[in-house]
């Protein structure tokens, strides 16, 4: 059957992990195929995972350009011999996705690399989409030592991002890594997403009561929030939205994760930073302006939905 204008070939690495396993569903939903890429396996009946180390570019290039099922030796030979379709669209999700899981310089090295290896592979591919996740935590304050504050509120893309961590710092060099390619390989978009604290569905029940009850806790996330199924739908509408080049996005959903409003929130919590423009009554402070207005988000899952207040 035709393949649908909408309708792409996606690459996914890091599907498996916290994200992942819920953007996929999303992906497919959308009518999507989608060959995910992980050390882990996927427990998903359509999508198979291969096995790869993003850190050897040999296997990256190997991945960008590889058959997504069995079933497609099925597939007449195509350029070059072979029956391979040259995916739409790479999604670069895999890595360490904190502090403290590997030493720091292992982290650093393997975001890094594994990330340059990705957007130079599928530049040079000739794959004109790719997304690679960023992190809320290159705004400083999640991983900083002590108590530390941010620059002004509301946290939006042209921020002076400067954090101190590792993790972080491995991020932005990520985004440095697309935005470069992005000018090297006129005519390919590389997108960043800034992704917020990650919430799977279980979780408004396990841990969003604690958000609630104890807001002082959640200033090194900007009391903000991305529900996994949301960023799914980010992903989505970053494959379908052509001709920007390089962007950066904060990918999370529209609410603070507070009862109170946010101008209470920031006032009580963090009154030493600057609000720089006028702010919604429960507006997360780790905007996502920018995905509403240029890629059209439409917040499906704010967590009121799932949690008394």
């Amino acid at each position: 059957m035709a393949k649908s204008s909408t309708s792409k070939r996606i690459v996914f690495t890091g599907g498996s992990g916290k994200a992942g396993r819920h953007c996929i569903p999303y992906l497919l939903s959308k009518g999507h195929s989608v060959l995910n890429v992980d050390l882990a396996p996927l427990p998903h009946p359509t999508v198979h995972t291969l096995k790869a180390d993003l850190t050897d570019s040999g296997q990256v290039y190997n991945a960008l350009s590889s058959h997504f099922h069995l079933s497609h030796y099925e597939n007449p030979r195509g350029l070059g011999g072979v029956g391979v379709e040259k995916p739409d669209a790479v999604i670069h999700f895999a890595a360490y996705a904190r502090n403290l899981l590997v030493p720091d310089s292992e982290c650093f090295r393997g975001n890094v690399l594994s990330t340059y290896n990705v957007i130079e592979a599928a530049c040079k591919l000739g794959i004109k989409k790719v997304i690679i996740a960023s992190s809320e935590t290159t705004y400083g304050v999640c991983f900083a030592q002590g108590e530390a504050d941010y620059h002004a509120f509301p946290l939006e893309e042209d921020y002076d991002n400067d954090p101190e961590d590792t993790y972080a710092t491995s991020k932005l060099c990520g985004e440095r890594c697309a935005r470069s390619f992005a000018r090297r390989f006129p005519g390919t978009d590389i997108y960043a997403l800034r992704i917020g604290n990650v919430i799977e569905p279980h979780e408004y029940e396990t841990l969003f009561p604690d958000f609630v009850k104890n807001p002082e806790t959640r200033k090194r996330n900007a009391w903000s929030y991305v529900d996994a199924r949301d960023l799914g739908q980010i992903c989505d509408l970053c494959v379908q939205k052509d001709g920007l080049g390089f962007q950066v996005f904060n990918a999370t959903n529209d609410t603070i994760t507070t009862k109170e409003t946010t101008a209470e929130v920031l006032n009580k919590y963090a009154p030493n930073t600057p609000v720089s423009r006028e702010m919604g009554d429960y507006e997360a402070p780790l905007s996502n302006r920018k995905i509403r207005e240029v890629l059209g988000f439409k917040d499906e899952h704010d967590w009121r939905k799932y949690v008394d207040v």
